[in-house]
């Protein structure tokens, strides 16, 4: 019976002891959550001497750090080395403190003993250098890895933890020589580098460094493919096409290719607007002849290009009929097919919207639609061309069936919607307006944002013009602009916008017009023109449906075709203060921010 009553208060006192530790260790918590450190280390200082316990040590020594106790966690850390002396934990803490304390003397001499004892062993190297990093002492966590290389004998170890540490330390000299060194054995390695540097390097210093280095590789090395493709990524992300085309047409020699390097490049240049480099390669794959694998395609690519250049600058009658004339010898030679679908369907734009023979372009259509073997896909986009043509050449009962057609054929599909929207907005240039909008307004919910826009844009012009005989008769002209505007007669669209205002003095279309006529500006390459119809959108409509479509072409304008990039700037902010609803803000955020010279 005494036996009993004994082990009951034995019981009894372990459950109190216990009891108490758990509330002291909630207690403890809560005040370090709150940043009452003093008190969390008093009692955390209990806890772990009470308990021993090794989850208290973590917090404990936490608190002594906070609280500049550095003698007291110094003692601390060398009794559980003295317990524990393979922790590596127990071994960064002491280093950790050396280093608040400024004893830097006292942690390199400390780190010397440590690594002198360091096994050849690839986990025990680990380990050390994670604990240096879990302390935030990243050089050492370098050093340990580094250390591990001469002890391993292997200079390529631990590469993706050098790589990770020196990414955080941001030094980018030692993470381009590491890269390096790894992509001298490891080629695979090219789309990481390629990936992770742009995040890294900050300016144009930091490409001139790794052009120095990949030079100085090459001249070592002069065979080893992934450097020279390093070496070209470095002047694409510099903007130095000359030289990245330079550097791909010998190696396309060099290794005898096909030219897969120098097409996919050409891509790339015209998407940067590089038009002469883009020129250049498409000439090189030309001359490698007809039965060259990208022949047929440079060849339409080359005729592309030249036509983006002849349509955007003042071009004339004998330009495009030089051109025309081009893709007809082009077509002739290689002849018609699938293959070439994208040079027939080229030339029927140019045919149809410059140099106005929309009988030739509709033919050329036909022909292309009565070929074997389009998609689906294609099919649908040529006939929403041959619809579009049609309106041109107003034969607008042929244009309403065939967009029926296509919306018919891709019901719920974008291609469908888009068809949908071009059915309306032929009923809206026919002065058909209630069902114009009837129609714009089922598609304001589209799947494709752009198609849901343009219905949106259209509905709302419509919304706010059809509130009188007057406007309707006003909106009745405008449409009429807007058609001879999609047919590309942009003086005569001009002649018709001018005269709304004399014939309809109180209409509520100034804000539109001004925009349309904008529009016609900037396609003529007119910019100040331009930018005075902008102007006056903001300075008479700020408060209306076109003011941040506005600031957003001002702004456009100014950077990248008058060379303005503080009005730029000014004009992108505006629309990030004024306009935060806008569908411009982010654009307008990174251009704003590029300009600034902010790191992207």
């Amino acid at each position: 019976m005494r036996n009993l009553y004994l082990l009951l208060v034995v019981f009894l006192l372990s459950t109190s002891v216990k009891g108490q530790l758990i509330n002291d260790e909630a207690l403890a918590a809560q005040y370090n959550q709150a940043g009452d450190f003093d008190k969390a280390l008093t009692l955390y200082r209990k806890l772990f001497n009470k308990s021993k316990d090794a989850r208290f040590y973590v917090p404990y020594f936490s608190c002594l750090l906070r609280a500049k106790k550095y003698d007291e966690a110094e003692q601390l850390v060398k009794r559980q080395l003295k317990s524990v002396p393979s922790d590596n934990t127990y071994v960064a803490d002491l280093a950790k403190i050396y280093q608040e304390r400024g004893e830097l003397n006292k942690l390199a001499e400390w780190y010397s003993k440590i690594i002198k004892q360091l096994p050849r062993n690839e986990l025990a190297i680990k380990s050390l250098a994670v604990a240096f990093y879990n302390v935030g002492i990243y050089d050492y966590a370098i050093k340990t890895y580094l250390a591990g290389r001469d002890l391993l004998v292997d200079e390529h170890a631990f590469f993706t933890e050098l790589i990770d540490l020196y990414r955080l330390r941001k030094d980018k000299i030692m993470l381009t020589h590491e890269y390096l060194n790894a992509l001298a054995l490891n080629p695979a390695l090219l789309g990481q580098i390629e990936d992770t540097l742009p995040s890294v390097f900050e300016d144009q210093g930091d490409y001139d460094f790794l052009k120095t280095a990949l030079l100085k590789r090459l001249q070592k090395d002069p065979q080893n493919i992934a450097f020279t493709e390093l070496l070209i990524w470095q002047f694409i992300q510099r903007r130095d096409f000359a030289m990245a085309l330079k550097q791909t047409l010998a190696l396309d020699k060099r290794l005898n290719e096909e030219g897969h390097r120098v097409y996919d490049l050409s891509k790339l240049l015209v998407s940067n607007q590089a038009y002469n480099q883009a020129i250049e390669a498409l000439d090189y794959l030309i001359a490698k002849g007809a039965n060259a694998k990208f022949y047929i395609q440079a060849k339409i690519d080359l005729l592309d290009i030249k036509t983006k250049l002849a349509i955007a600058g003042n071009y004339s009658t004998a330009d495009l009929l030089a051109l025309e004339k081009d893709y007809q010898d082009l077509l002739r030679d290689i002849g018609k097919s699938t293959e070439t679908a994208f040079a027939i369907r080229a030339l029927a734009n140019l045919q149809a919207y410059y140099l106005h023979k929309p009988n030739d372009a509709k033919a050329g259509l036909e022909e292309l639609l009565n070929m074997p073997r389009l998609t689906l896909s294609t099919i649908g986009q040529v006939k929403l061309e041959l619809a579009d043509v049609d309106v041109v050449s107003d034969e607008v009962w042929d244009a309403a069936l065939i967009y029926g057609q296509v919306e018919k054929q891709f019901t719920g599909e974008p291609l469908g919607q888009e068809a949908k929207v071009r059915n309306a907005r032929l009923s809206y240039y026919q002065g058909d307006f209630a069902w114009a909008k009837m129609q714009l307004d089922v598609l304001k919910g589209a799947t494709s944002q752009l198609i849901a826009n343009d219905a949106l844009n259209l509905s709302l012009l419509l919304s706010d013009n059809l509130q009188g005989e007057s406007d309707t008769s006003a909106l009745k002209k405008y449409a009429r602009a807007d058609l001879l505007i999609f047919k590309n007669l942009p003086d005569q669209a001009l002649s018709v916008l001018d005269s709304i205002g004399v014939l309809y003095p109180k209409n509520s279309l100034a804000d539109d017009i001004l925009m349309a006529k904008a529009k016609i500006y900037v396609a003529k390459n007119s910019y100040l023109e331009a930018i005075t119809q902008l102007q006056k959108i903001i300075t008479e409509h700020g408060t209306g449906l076109w003011a941040d479509d506005a600031l957003f072409m001002m702004a456009d304008i100014a950077e990248t075709k008058l060379n303005q990039p503080e009005k730029a700037k000014e004009f992108y902010q505006k629309i990030i203060v004024d306009f935060p609803g806008s569908l411009y803000v982010i654009e307008a955020r990174k251009r704003f921010r590029n300009l600034r010279g902010d790191k992207l």
